[in-house]
């Protein structure tokens, strides 16, 4: 009997902890959505044109991408005089090169791999944002110490099994650093993501400075220019052009 009420008690107790736990992610979600902008403001951008530019090996780039929420996006990267073009739209992808790096200098379709990975930045807004949205799997991990703050580390985990560690500041409710592993060219490699300088834009917050270990060594960092939320986007330049 005794050893019945103590089981009875211990599942109780883990049930309690287990509410607490999801409260408590639900109320790290609600504050992080609302120094975001808001869920109703993010859903009412449709369109975007973002302007970035970072330095690798001492060279300066820039880059612009025209983005249609959740349907298509161009990026187009200008670097030493020439111009490197990726595109998504819907389920398919293509990107023009010059030879000088890699390419053709005609348009080339994207591998299957490629495209799927790029699906990412289909979409506006923080990881957490979109997962919440898409009903992905968010827990609550530990509150704990990220260069010297207090952060709290939260898992997204994709119906495919995929997850993602997601650092968040107690004290500006934002991301602050992304960690996951990611496919590229068919192997398996970590990903690491910081962001820090928020700026808000049309009543949306946005890292200003992203930073991410560089495949040449060191640290790559990409500050934004602009961003315009909104402006009419021509769909003729997702179009494939023909050789």
């Amino acid at each position: 009997m005794k050893t019945m009420i103590k089981s009875i008690c211990l599942v109780a107790g883990m049930l309690v902890a287990s509410v607490a736990s999801a409260q408590s992610t639900e109320e790290i979600l609600a504050k992080h959505e609302a120094a975001m902008g808001g869920a109703d403001k993010w859903a009412a951008v449709k369109t975007a044109v973002v302007k970035n530019k970072f330095s690798v090996q001492g060279m300066d780039i820039e880059s612009n991408t025209s983005l249609v929420i959740g349907k298509s996006f161009r990026t187009e990267v200008a670097v030493m005089g020439n111009k490197i073009i990726t595109v998504i739209d819907g389920n398919k992808g293509w990107m023009n090169r010059p030879a000088m790096m890699g390419g053709t200098g005609e348009p080339e379709d994207m591998p299957a791999d490629q495209v799927k990975m790029a699906g990412a930045q289909l979409m506006l807004g923080s990881i957490l944002t979109n997962a919440k949205k898409d009903g992905y799997k968010i827990d609550l991990v530990s509150k704990e110490k990220l260069d010297g703050a207090d952060v709290y580390l939260l898992t997204v985990t994709k119906p495919s099994g995929e997850d993602s560690k997601v650092y968040v500041s107690t004290a500006t409710n934002f991301v602050v650093k992304t960690q996951a592993k990611v496919q590229v060219n068919g192997q398996e490699v970590d990903s690491e993501v910081s962001f820090s300088n928020y700026k808000m834009v049309n009543g949306l917050a946005f890292p200003h400075t992203v930073e991410t270990p560089s495949p040449m060594g060191g640290t790559m960092t990409v500050e934004t220019v602009s961003v315009e939320i909104n402006p009419t986007i021509d769909p003729v330049i997702f179009a494939k052009p023909s050789k």
